[in-house]
Order: structure tokens, then C-alpha cells, then sequence
């Protein structure tokens, strides 16, 4: 069945007849191919920071050391690269660095098993992966316009940020178990939100090249999604050791 379809998909102009059929069908693919890579990226971040765990030497290194400053430090450094460099980049080269991101972040993560129980960390997987589950689809699936949702998240996210930096030093358990209640809840929402601008995305699409580099973009930011709503539930239901 072929419709108007006014929003632009690889170069097609406004208005032309597109089938709607195909169309689903190339989301459908796209959006496989986004959870697939960070679905393997959370695998990769797993194993490394397991291997690390394994290692009684490495895991003191890498988390009681000046190294450790430089572990955590490198997912963000190359998270900026990434984004600002996007536009230069070509799309292996973007997804290159995606995993060297993902393996980076696997040391950073290496530290919760200093903390928490496996059992207990296992545990806390399954649950954010059913919730993960639940609001990327209905991300995907609502009709309902998530941007002003989303404008109120990120303006959340940058106040659990705040809060995260002053309660470095004042260390207050109070605060910390508002930063997490919050952080749930705003993770879990942006999970939805991040799902929808994915999707959203494809759309504009006009490349092979430029949906490739939007493929990993999303992976990125529904990776960290999934990443931080665990580190925040883990915290809050955790079994310390």
C-alpha cells in the first residue's frame, strides 16, 4: 500500500508516494540493528569486567590506584570524541570506537563486584533488563509525542548530576538514596524518550553512511540508559558485601 509520506526518508522528497509496507519493514531492521549492538555492547562491557574481577591484582589497580582516575575517565573522553567528531568520521570508524567505549566502561564496572554480591548483582541484571524491555517498547510503540517528556528528563539528569558532585563531599546517605530513587526514574523514562527519538531518527536518514552513524549514536545513548538505570537500582537493591 503506497501513501503520502511527509517526513523525508533517504532523500525521498515530501510528499512523494512511499509503500508503507517497506518502510516498516526497514525500521524494523534498523531498530534490530541498533539493540543488537548494544545488546553485544553491554556482553562486551560484562566479560571485561569480569576478566577484571578475576584478577585480584588488576581489580586493586585498576580501582585503588591513580590508574583508576584514568579508567574512569575514559568512556567520557571517548563518548566526546564520538559526538563531536561524528561529521568527520566515517561510519567503522565511529563504530570502533563505539567498542573501545563499551570495553573501557567493562573496567569502570569492574568495581561493583568489590561491593555488591553476584548473586545480588545478577539479580538487580534481570530486573532492569525487564524494565529496559518494557519502556523501550513502549518507546517504540506509542503514538504519544515523548519530546517535552524528554526536555523534563534531561533538566532531571542534570540535577541528579549536581547532586552526584556535592555529595562527593559532603557524603550524605540521604542524598545519595534520593540521587538513586530519582536516578531510576528518570532513566527508566529516558529509556522510553531515547527509544522514540531512535526511531524518530531513521526517518531523517538519507545515507547509508549517515543511518549507519545514527545506528551507533543509538546504541550509545540506549547503552547508557540501560547502564545507569542498573548502577542506580543496584545501588538501592543491592546486597552488599
Amino acid at each position: 500500500m503506497a501513501d503520502n509520506f511527509n517526513r523525508g526518508i533517504w532523500g525521498v522528497s515530501r510528499g512523494a508516494a512511499v509503500d508503507h509496507a517497506f518502510v516498516d519493514e526497514a525500521l524494523r531492521g534498523y531498530m534490530l540493528r541498533v539493540y543488537n549492538m548494544m545488546a553485544s555492547g553491554l556482553l562486551l562491557s560484562g566479560i571485561v569486567a569480569v576478566l577484571v574481577a578475576m584478577s585480584p591484582s588488576a581489580l586493586i589497580a585498576i580501582n585503588t590506584s591513580a590508574l583508576g582516575f584514568v579508567v574512569r575517565l575514559a568512556p567520557l573522553g571517548i563518548l566526546l570524541w564520538m559526538s563531536f567528531g561524528i561529521n568527520r568520521m566515517t561510519a567503522g570508524t565511529l563504530q570502533l570506537l563505539y567498542w573501545l567505549f563499551v570495553a573501557s566502561f567493562g573496567l569502570s564496572l569492574s568495581s561493583i563486584f568489590l561491593i555488591y554480591r553476584i548473586g545480588s548483582i545478577g539479580e538487580v541484571f534481570f530486573v532492569t533488563a525487564g524494565t529496559f524491555g518494557a519502556m523501550s517498547l513502549y518507546g517504540y510503540t506509542t503514538k504519544r509525542d515523548l519530546t517535552a517528556f524528554g526536555s523534563f528528563l534531561f533538566m532531571g539528569l542534570i540535577g541528579i548530576i549536581i547532586a552526584s558532585l556535592v555529595n562527593l563531599f559532603i557524603m550524605s546517605s540521604m542524598v545519595s538514596f534520593v540521587v538513586s530513587v530519582l536516578g531510576v526514574l528518570i532513566f527508566t523514562g529516558l529509556t522510553a524518550y531515547d527509544t522514540q527519538r531512535i526511531k524518530d531518527q531513521f526517518y531523517e536518514g538519507n545515507a547509508a553512511e549517515i543511518t549507519s552513524k545514527q545506528a551507533v549514536m543509538g546504541a550509545v545513548q540506549l547503552y547508557l540508559d540501560f547502564l545507569n538505570l542498573f548502577l542506580m537500582l543496584l545501588r538501592l537493591f543491592g546486597d552488599r558485601r
